[in-house]
């Protein structure tokens, strides 16, 4: 084997190490893309169920004030009709159908069903938007942490080509390995 074929071969097998390069750097700018749309999923999903538990919980607050509204008009009626022992039967009818009336809004306010906005389904509804906020707030880091991954074994990767330095390759592939692992975590999250 002669200089010239010799030149050759190490061109050659620096070209696969290139082009295998190249390659990984496409696929890991592939990922990156992908766990940045993940990121910015978790993200908004985190945003959007924080501000329906605050809804929620909101409109529980407004139905435990008009219940206690109700409460006390109630009290301040029944009141009314204890004071005053010869009223006439009439308006004491009316006094106690008006009482009725509070307390059987005030139990609806605590629990309907049917509608699911009494006190109690509302309650509910704000827990479970914030375990789905908190599920996403577990899933953003991992996200962030992939993304800086990619980016570094990309940068890395890409030095390894202008340098031709196979340690950089070694260190770029097992940090894109690492944000790859990472990104799985994120919308599995399995650590």
């Amino acid at each position: 084997m002669d200089a010239l074929e010799t030149t050759e071969l190490i061109e050659s097998s620096g070209d696969k190490q290139k082009n295998r390069t190249a390659l990984t750097i496409s696929i890991l700018a592939m990922i990156l893309a992908i766990a940045s749309l993940g990121g910015s999923n978790a993200a908004k999903e985190a945003t959007q169920e924080n501000i329906l538990a605050a809804n929620a919980y909101a409109f529980y607050q407004a139905k435990t004030i008009r219940q206690t509204a109700l409460k006390i008009a109630a009290t301040d009626l029944e009141l009314q009709v204890a004071r005053e022992p010869a009223m006439a039967a009439p308006i004491k009818e009316l006094f106690q159908k008006k009482i009725d009336e509070y307390k059987k809004t005030i139990e609806r306010y605590e629990s309907e069903p049917d509608t699911k906005q009494g006190k109690k389904e509302l309650l509910l509804e704000a827990r479970a938007h914030e375990t789905a906020r908190d599920h996403a707030l577990r899933q953003d880091p991992w996200f962030d942490y992939a993304e800086g991954m990619l980016q570094i074994a990309i940068v890395l990767l890409s030095v390894s080509i202008v340098g031709s330095i196979p340690a950089l390759f070694l260190v770029g592939s097992v940090l894109g390995g690492m944000g790859l692992l990472s990104m799985a975590n994120g919308f599995l999250l399995l650590v």
